[in-house]
C-alpha cells in the first residue's frame, strides 16, 4: 500500500515538475493609447481615426493599439493629456501655444503646461462663420443684436470666435445674444431658427457645415475681415478662405475671406519615446495613404506638417525627423 502511495506521489510531483519546466508561450505586451479628438461631425474625429487606422495596421510590429475618443475639443484634450487620461490629442495651434506658454486670458493663464509636447501639424482650419440668409448677416460686423453660437467652453473655436469679435469691436457678452453650445448641434439649431449664425473653426469640407448648408433655411458664409492687427499680434493666426465649391447648398458664389489656425497632434513628455516614434514614422511613411483618408488633408505636405508647432517636439518624433533629415 505504502509503495503504491509513494509511486503515485512521485508521479504527481514529477508531472508538476514537467509543467514548471515546460516552455511558456507569452503574447507580446500591447500598449494601449487613446487619441482625443472633437465632435464626431468635425474633422478632428476622423483625423484621430485616420492616425489610429494606420498605426493599428502595424500592431504586431510595435505592440501598440490606438483607440479614438470623441471629446470637447482642444482645451479638454490638452488637460486630459496632462492628467494622463489621454496619451495623444488633436489641438488647435493657438491652443498649443497658449498651453505651453500659460498665456494670459487663456485657461492656462500663469500655469504653463511644461510637459506638453508637439508631434506634428495636420490640416489647416478656417474660422468659419455660417449665417442664415434671412438674418441678413453678410459679414462679422452684422452680428450685433443677433443670436450666435460661439462654441462650448473648452473648445478651440470659442476663443477664436471671441478673438475675431473683439478684433472688430464687438463685445460678445453685450452686443449680441451668445450661445455656448457644442458645434455638433449648431447646424440643427440654425435650421430650426433657434440661432442666426454660428462660428466653427474647422478643416474643409466639414460634415456639420454640409448639414447646415443643405437644409430648407438658406445659408451663407459670412466674411471675417478687419482683423489685421489680430493676425500681427498672434503668430498662430493667418489669413484663409472658405472654398464655397465644397458647399453647393450655400448661396455664396465666391470664396469667402477669413483667417485660421492649424490642427496639431500633441502628446505628453511622459509618453514613451518608442510609442511616439512608431506613430510618427507610420504616418509619415504612409503619407500618401494618410492624405486619402479625408478631403481636408489634400493640401498637406510633409514640410507643412512641421509648421505651426510651438511646444517642444517630443524626442520620439524628433528621432524620426532626424533619421529622415527633416528640418523645421
Amino acid at each position: 500500500m505504502k509503495k503504491g502511495f509513494f509511486i503515485v506521489v512521485a508521479f504527481v510531483f514529477g508531472f508538476m515538475g514537467m509543467i514548471r519546466i515546460a516552455p511558456k508561450t507569452v503574447e507580446a505586451k500591447t500598449t494601449f493609447v487613446t487619441i482625443g479628438t472633437g465632435g464626431i461631425t468635425g474633422v478632428y474625429y476622423p483625423t484621430g481615426g485616420a492616425i489610429a487606422k494606420i498605426v493599428n495596421k502595424k500592431q504586431k510590429k510595435y505592440g501598440i493599439r490606438c483607440t479614438v475618443e470623441s471629446t470637447g475639443g482642444s482645451v479638454f484634450n490638452v488637460n486630459a493629456i496632462m492628467s494622463g487620461y489621454l496619451e495623444f490629442g488633436v489641438v488647435q495651434s493657438d491652443r498649443q501655444y497658449q498651453a505651453i506658454n500659460g498665456s494670459p486670458n487663456s485657461e492656462w493663464a500663469g500655469k504653463p503646461q511644461k510637459n506638453l509636447r508637439a508631434v506634428f501639424s495636420i490640416h489647416p482650419e478656417s474660422i468659419t462663420l455660417v449665417a442664415a440668409v434671412d438674418a441678413n448677416i453678410k459679414s462679422i460686423m452684422d452680428l450685433k443684436g443677433k443670436k450666435v453660437n460661439i462654441g462650448n467652453p473648452g473648445s478651440g473655436q470659442r476663443q477664436n470666435s471671441i478673438d475675431a469679435l473683439t478684433a472688430v469691436g464687438i463685445d460678445y457678452k453685450k452686443d449680441m445674444r451668445t450661445e455656448g453650445i457644442k458645434v455638433a448641434e449648431s447646424a440643427g439649431l440654425l435650421q430650426d431658427g433657434r440661432i442666426d449664425a454660428f462660428f466653427y473653426t474647422v478643416g474643409h469640407p466639414s460634415g456639420s457645415i454640409k448639414e447646415a448648408t443643405s437644409g430648407k433655411r438658406k445659408v451663407r458664409f459670412a466674411s471675417i475681415t478687419g482683423v489685421d492687427k489680430l493676425l500681427a499680434k498672434y503668430p498662430y493666426y493667418a489669413k484663409a478662405f472658405i472654398p464655397v465649391k465644397l458647399y453647393p447648398g450655400a448661396v455664396n458664389k465666391e470664396d469667402v475671406m477669413t483667417f485660421g489656425v492649424k490642427a496639431t497632434f500633441v502628446t505628453s513628455a511622459k509618453v514613451p519615446d518608442k510609442v511616439v516614434y512608431a506613430i510618427t514614422k507610420e504616418v509619415f511613411e504612409n503619407f500618401e495613404d494618410f492624405k486619402k483618408l479625408h478631403p481636408a488633408y489634400q493640401v498637406l505636405t510633409k514640410k507643412g506638417m512641421l509648421e505651426g508647432l510651438s511646444a517642444p517636439i517630443h524626442p520620439g518624433a524628433m528621432k524620426y525627423y532626424k533619421e529622415v533629415g527633416y528640418r523645421r
